[in-house]
């Protein structure tokens, strides 16, 4: 029951004309953002119906089998609204629009189980932000620290063996981190759970670790070079003329201003961290939406896909939302000029 028209394809080049085009709404007022995340929203979900409909396979015959009989077929392809009234597919206009209405309904059910998409994903949703909650911990927990230690030990053997160790950490891809970390701590030494998350805190470590390692390698980086930019600032070297300690200089003056790029790259992570979950959880069977989606993708649940996309897309924009918001409580600068009108 699927394919993809010239019309298809126009609108689906539409859409990610749409989602790029959000990209570029920069403005502090609360409707300007209020449009570009809804834009953002609408060019996700708009995208991901026109990319399932360009992927080879019926969902029909993905459930009945290819030698099911026409009628069955048939009955099935109503039964999912795949078709109209006179039986001929639905185009991406009507599906599109059709999937607003299910979700806003909550009637929005998978092909297969029959179960509402909202219920699943709500279901999967907290092993997810669990896992992204453990993996932003030990990303911040690690990385800032040997930032900081590293600029302080500028240019010593110390400050090169551990950006090597970032730099390293950084080009790990997770999929090869992810089978490593299995295979030794794991298989071979026995100390953590192989898949799933049934001993709580303890099946959440490894999965943690390799989703939090390049992010916590590039905290570090970014931690130093802020730091070491903000040491460089006039205001320091008063405050060491003052007679201050280096610890209160390091702590009181210098990370305060030299967090806003963190906060900048941490928010950019966090919201990454769904979207990155996904080969994760497929390597660690942690069952939340990552897996949820791989699952549904090879199934051809194509309500379940969209309503996964639409959690992470809406979860991303909500963190960078959040990401803006935390710049004024850090610099004050950024809140006067937010509030302060132009003269003309």
């Amino acid at each position: 029951m699927n394919g993809a028209s010239l019309f298809d394809i126009i609108i689906f080049t539409g859409a990610l004309l749409i989602l790029v085009g959000s990209c570029f709404v920069q403005t502090s007022r609360w409707l300007g953002r209020l449009l570009s995340i809804t834009a953002v929203l609408v060019g996700a979900t708009l995208i991901v119906t026109g990319m399932l409909r360009l992927i080879p396979g019926d969902p029909v015959d993905n459930i009945l089998g290819d030698q099911a009989p026409q009628e069955a077929r048939m009955q099935l392809a109503q039964d999912l609204n795949l078709v109209d009234e006179r039986g001929q597919p639905l185009g991406f206009i009507a599906q599109y629009g059709q999937f607003i209405r299910q979700i806003s309904r909550n009637e929005l059910l998978s092909y297969r189980t029959r179960e509402p998409v909202l219920t699943m994903i709500a279901q999967r949703l907290p092993y997810t932000i669990w896992l992204a909650f453990f993996s932003m911990l030990f990303a911040l927990t690690l990385g800032p620290a040997l930032g900081i230690a590293a600029a302080a030990k500028k240019g010593s053997f110390f400050d090169t063996l551990l950006m090597f160790l970032a730099l390293l950490g950084i080009s790990i891809p997770r999929f090869f981190l992810g089978p490593l970390l299995l295979l030794a701590l794991s298989i071979h030494w026995h100390l953590f759970p192989i898949s799933g998350a049934t001993d709580g805190l303890w099946s959440v470590i490894l999965p943690a670790i390799s989703l939090g390692l390049a992010m916590a390698a590039m905290q570090a980086r970014m931690v130093r070079a802020s730091v070491l930019e903000v040491m460089s600032e006039d205001y320091i070297r008063s405050a060491r003329a003052k007679g201050l300690s280096e610890n209160q200089v390091y702590f009181k003056h210098a990370l305060r201003n030299a967090l806003l790029p963190v906060v900048t790259v941490i928010g950019l992570e966090l919201g990454g961290l769904f979207a990155g979950s996904v080969v994760t959880e497929k390597i660690f069977s942690w069952p939340g939406i990552g897996l949820l989606l791989l699952e549904s993708i090879q199934r051809l649940d194509m309500p379940i896909v969209q309503g996964v996309v639409l959690t992470i897309a809406f979860g991303y924009v909500f963190i960078n939302l959040l990401t803006d918001l935390s710049y004024q409580r850090i610099d004050p600068r950024i809140r006067l000029q937010t509030t302060a009108q132009p003269s003309k």
